[in-house]
């Protein structure tokens, strides 16, 4: 389990290693603003892409046949990164890291869920939420000291994925696959996986991970971008304010998540999470106290810390084993595609509105609250 949970911190961070330096990067390369965040979620789309089919190799092949060659990879596009000689080369760098990326949270995802069930599973990904909450708490700090230094310093981070790989190779072991005599899964696994992903419940999960996502990278890109030309804030604080955001949701994930929906309902502890998103995220434009900044960014977590695991095991609890990898691999995919479009599609606001892309970010927020608030029948405990 301590192995699985490290491999899934790895992919919590790839984009946090690097936030904290955005500013420095759009210095010394002379980026255009706009795409600056690009650098952030470039990963994001090719996981987003790459993960529905990655997914579909897990649940035909076995996750650690997935697992361990993605580790490998993770390192070797992580630390390229460093040595990039401009834009167009350091993009392409992420998206092959983005790749590998969802190739350990496809596969690290379904062999969690697919080994635990019911209030257990809800538990452990609790645990997991929580775990990967508490890692983006220093290796967005680590990436900002590291940066301060040198930008190019915190790329280096990604080599941790080695020794992850060497206890993934030593500790896992493959679970038996269901197969039919010919040795090819049994063709009703594609027939269900098709249904499933045709489940009008299904795809609204689909889309509350997307938009979740979206509005998460609202923050860790533009947040730090705001500071920095309102209080000066160099890449050690922006480290520690993108951190702090991780100190309530590894608090509410792991102790009182599962909690909080077992006693009100997935369907309502959901737009509960959205609205405290929301209040959060229209109250960065207004504050320049350091100790109001940190604050906001805890309760921010406490929101997303309450919004993501129930979501995933919405997932894992509607789904049946044989296709559930698949599903979760989807559901990644999406939560990864919002990531990616987020500085797409509000690159624009920021450099022409300024702070009103904070607010379009908690009007996400309350769309997405109603959205899961009046699917009750299919997110219900």
């Amino acid at each position: 389990m301590l192995v699985l949970f490290s491999s899934g911190c790895l992919t919590s961070i790839t984009g946090g290693v690097v936030s904290p330096v955005v500013p420095e990067i759009v210095i010394q390369m002379q980026l255009d603003p706009r795409w600056a965040g690009m650098l952030v979620s470039m990963h994001c789309l090719t996981i987003a892409v790459f993960s529905p089919a990655l997914g579909i190799l897990a649940d035909r092949i076995g996750e650690l046949k997935v697992l361990i060659p993605s580790l490998i990879s993770y390192c070797v596009f992580g630390i390229s990164g460093a040595f990039m000689p401009g834009f167009l080369p350091l993009l392409l760098s992420r998206a092959l890291l983005g790749i590998a990326s969802g190739g350990i949270a496809v596969a690290s995802i379904g062999i969690i869920s697919n080994m635990y069930e019911g209030d257990e599973r809800f538990r452990v990904l609790g645990y997991a939420s929580s775990i990967f909450s508490i890692t983006s708490i220093f290796f967005p700090l680590l990436g900002g000291l590291l940066g301060a230094v040198n930008w190019q310093y915190a790329f280096y981070l990604y080599a941790l994925s080695l020794p992850v790989t060497l206890f993934a190779a030593l500790l896992l072991h493959e679970q038996p696959q269901k197969r039919s005599k010919s040795g090819q899964f049994l063709p009703r696994n594609n027939r269900k996986l098709i249904k499933n992903l045709q489940n009008p419940g299904n795809v609204t999960l689909f889309l509350a991970l997307g938009l979740t996502s979206a509005i998460f990278y609202i923050v860790i890109i533009y947040a730090p971008l705001h500071f920095k030309a309102t209080i000066g804030a160099d890449t050690l604080l922006n480290g520690m304010i993108v951190a702090s955001r991780a100190v309530g949701a590894a608090v509410i994930s792991a102790f009182s998540a599962s909690q909080l929906a077992k006693n009100i309902g997935a369907a309502h502890a959901m737009p509960f999470g959205f609205v405290v998103m929301a209040i959060s995220l229209v109250t960065i434009p207004h504050i320049e106290q350091i100790q109001l900044i940190f604050l906001l960014a805890i309760m921010f977590g406490i929101g997303f810390g309450i919004v993501m695991p129930n979501l995933y095991n919405s997932l894992a609890q509607t789904n049946p084993p044989g296709v559930r990898s698949s599903i979760l691999a989807v559901g990644n995919g999406a939560s990864y595609l919002g990531q990616f479009l987020s500085p797409v599609l509000l690159g624009g606001v920021w450099k022409y509105g300024g702070v009103n892309v904070f607010y379009i970010g908690a009007a996400i927020s309350i769309f997405t609250a109603i959205l899961t608030l009046k699917q009750k029948n299919v997110l219900r405990n």
